[in-house]
């Protein structure tokens, strides 16, 4: 089989590549070992967050750090395995987290940001996904009045740099908009401009079936092996041999393992997570995607129940799924929302997110490789920022300007 373009990983970051390419003109053929939007980007918050122009950042304070050693908490947890082996990169987010470097790194990787919903939204018009999305935003919501400040402080200066745009509740202005709450809260942040997305994987599903509409080509089979072959490149998978032009790599948390077999060491590392789904007494369902951002949860009312997602669990990807941060936030969900129903699936899902040390993906061309093209390295956001990523993939492709300046995305950065 030989395609012109072979795009290696069907998430929401590489159907959004792949649909560009296809959009204009390509020859476009999107490999994964699963239907799209079934592995990270399947179970995410379900959140477009047009807000979230800061990454997260390594705890720097020595009492959050201290806080975290008992391994007990809900936002982070961490295995010792994993520890050990992203030793490196961890140090380096821990380095690139310090104020001298995440200034800009906030700006650079608010330049994705800005552009989310506007790169959303024609992939929604075009998949006919409408009634998947809901522009209602969603809440922060705080049990402390000092939290609730402070991030105030910092959505007014989202508000005057990036366009970000939010509502200040108090204690009664989030009763009125959620009045099935029930713990003891200070207030939320609204974030107005974000969306949310009632069934995450079926909004990649739809943008996967647009790009075939568009004369794109899909095949669900395993990759065992790739490399250069003369002018282009060569990928084995269990459907045969693929022929490729260029090849762009989008494999979301495996990506850096299969770079090194190109020689590539890039410094990736994966924090996991895991979601369940809930039932919710009769008419006491939620309006609003909730975070409880002082514990480190979400809420999210989707299609199928209420989604409850993990923070962080730093340890390696092929490691066993552990419950006992998912048991940790329901116990607080309870709490925050007492009409949250049983649990609707025998086991949580669990995946992972692929992370860099500077919080800011990879988007490019592979240096030493010609035709070779990657895109992973995400983070949180992925789901986010992959239409963006779409676009500015193909841009480069194409050797058309950019939207933003890529330089920051580059490779070798490294």
């Amino acid at each position: 089989m030989s395609r012109q373009t072979v795009v290696l990983g069907a998430g929401m970051v590489g159907v959004s590549i792949a649909w560009h390419l296809a959009r204009r003109g390509r020859s476009v053929l999107l490999v994964d070992r699963r239907p799209p939007g079934q592995e990270t980007s399947y179970g995410n918050g379900g959140l477009i967050q047009r807000e979230a122009v800061r990454p997260y950042t390594f705890p720097r304070e020595f009492g959050k750090l201290l806080s975290a050693l008992p391994n007990r908490r809900v936002d982070v947890r961490y295995r010792l395995s994993g520890m050990l082996q992203f030793a490196g990169p961890l140090f380096g987010y821990w380095r690139h987290s310090a104020p001298r470097y995440y200034e800009q790194i906030i700006a650079e990787y608010a330049s994705l940001i800005m552009l989310s919903t506007q790169e959303h939204e024609p992939m929604i018009e075009a998949a006919g996904a409408a009634e998947l999305i809901g522009k209602e935003g969603w809440l922060e919501v705080h049990r402390s009045q000092a939290e609730l400040a402070r991030r105030q402080h910092e959505a007014e200066d989202a508000a005057r740099r990036f366009g970000v745009t939010h509502d200040l509740l108090d204690d009664k202005g989030l009763a009125n908009r959620e009045p099935h709450l029930g713990a003891d809260l200070a207030g939320a942040i609204h974030w107005t401009n974000s969306w949310s997305v009632a069934d995450p994987g079926a909004l990649v599903a739809a943008y996967a079936a647009s790009f075939q509409q568009q004369g794109g080509e899909l095949l669900q089979a395993g990759v065992h092996h790739m490399s250069q072959d003369g002018e282009g490149w060569r990928i084995d998978t269990d459907a045969g041999r693929l022929d490729a032009q260029e090849m762009v790599v989008a494999l979301g948390p495996w990506a850096g393992e299969w770079l090194k077999g190109l020689g590539y060491r890039l410094p990736a590392f994966v924090k996991r997570g895991y979601h369940m789904h809930y039932g919710a007494a009769e008419g006491q369902r939620l309006r609003h995607w909730i975070a409880d951002a002082d514990v480190g949860y979400i809420l999210a009312p989707m299609r199928a129940g209420i989604r409850l997602t993990t923070g962080a669990e730093l340890a390696r990807l092929d490691a066993p799924p552990s419950q006992g941060q998912l048991n940790a936030a329901e116990r607080k969900a309870r709490e925050l929302y007492p009409a949250l129903g049983e649990r609707l699936e025998a086991e949580p899902w669990k995946g992972a997110r692929p992370c860099l040390p500077d919080m800011k993906p990879v988007i490019g061309p592979a240096p030493r490789h010609k035709g070779l093209w990657l895109a992973f390295g995400h983070g949180h956001q992925g789901f986010t920022m992959g239409p963006v990523t779409g676009r500015l993939m193909a841009e480069m492709m194409e050797g058309e300007p950019t939207a933003v300046d890529m330089a920051p995305f580059r490779a070798d950065r490294f």
